[in-house]
């Protein structure tokens, strides 16, 4: 797919991604350093960040910078933020991406399992937000944050509960400082993208055949096809940009129509047999031991 946007739309904008290691947020940085923004990705694993970096600044060598960030942690968000405004220059622009989601009934999750999902997504996003708005105010500079949703803020979702619940907390989140932050100029937007293929995320929604009657699938989507990441970007680089400085506090769709059809949910997960649950989290497990010991590394 052709951009519709010059090389040059992102110059002089300074950008995070949270989650910038892995999936959509590594996929993004690169098309926001090839049109032009410095990036900084934050992550939780150092080596999978580097070689995030290497590969997002292929067009542009030194373009992206890699901090190490439990974003759950709001004293390390904090910290790293002054690191950026005092190495870098100001942020213009975030993107809250990093999650944590995988299928489960939720009547098995401990509250551990509940607090890694929601502590990511809806405390990470809101801890990042804050230090970043925060300076942004103090030093009457404007900003855009941009979140990565899912249409369940406006549905729900069964089987990925905590995840949903943590998401539309973002989603109130966005629109509530739209209004409180507009006076700065400060805008906060928000992207819901049906399915879009990642490693990672893909192993923990879609682990065994008999889970593939989930949201994944392309069959239940009226495009007929599952989103590419240069659409994300495109839409994450306009929101970034300089384009529309009117448009705040919006959740879009991106799906292929999905949503409309139907939602895009888990609920045809409603059939799977309790062996077939425990499949899948054997299945999970071994995908997440295998993050884990990436972070060792």
């Amino acid at each position: 797919m052709t951009t519709p946007y010059s090389s040059s739309v992102l110059d002089g904008k300074r950008i995070l991604i949270t989650g910038g290691g892995t999936g959509l947020g590594r996929g993004v940085a690169r098309h926001l350093v090839d049109h032009g923004a410095e990036v900084h990705l934050w992550g939780r694993r150092g080596a999978v960040l580097e070689e995030a970096a290497t590969e997002a600044s292929a067009s542009r060598p030194g373009s992206v910078h890699v901090h190490t960030v439990d974003v759950r942690q709001f004293d390390q968000v904090d910290a790293t933020m002054q690191t950026i405004w005092d190495e870098h220059g100001p942020l213009t622009g975030v993107v809250n991406n990093a999650a944590a989601n995988f299928i489960a009934q939720t009547q098995t999750l401990s509250p551990r399992a509940f607090e890694a999902v929601t502590g990511t997504v809806m405390n990470g996003s809101f801890h990042t937000t804050l230090a970043a708005g925060r300076r942004w105010i103090e030093g009457g500079l404007p900003g855009s944050i941009v979140s990565t949703l899912t249409t369940w803020v406006w549905t729900g979702s069964a089987f990925v509960v905590p995840s949903a619940m943590a998401k539309a907390a973002v989603h109130s989140m966005t629109m509530s400082l739209a209004v409180e932050w507009a006076k700065y100029g400060i805008r906060l937007n928000a992207l819901a993208p049906g399915p879009i293929p990642t490693d990672y995320a893909w192993e923990m929604l879609n682990p065994t055949d008999k889970s593939s009657v989930g949201a994944t699938q392309p069959d239940q989507i009226p495009a007929g096809r599952t989103g590419t990441m240069e659409e994300l970007a495109n839409l994450t680089m306009f929101l970034l940009s300089d384009a529309c400085d009117y448009l705040t506090g919006q959740t879009i769709a991106m799906d292929g129509g999905q949503m409309l059809a139907g939602p895009g949910t888990f609920a045809g997960l409603n059939g799977l047999s309790d062996q077939d649950w425990a499949d899948i989290r054997e299945k999970s497990k071994a995908a997440t031991a295998a993050s884990k010991a990436q972070r060792s590394v």
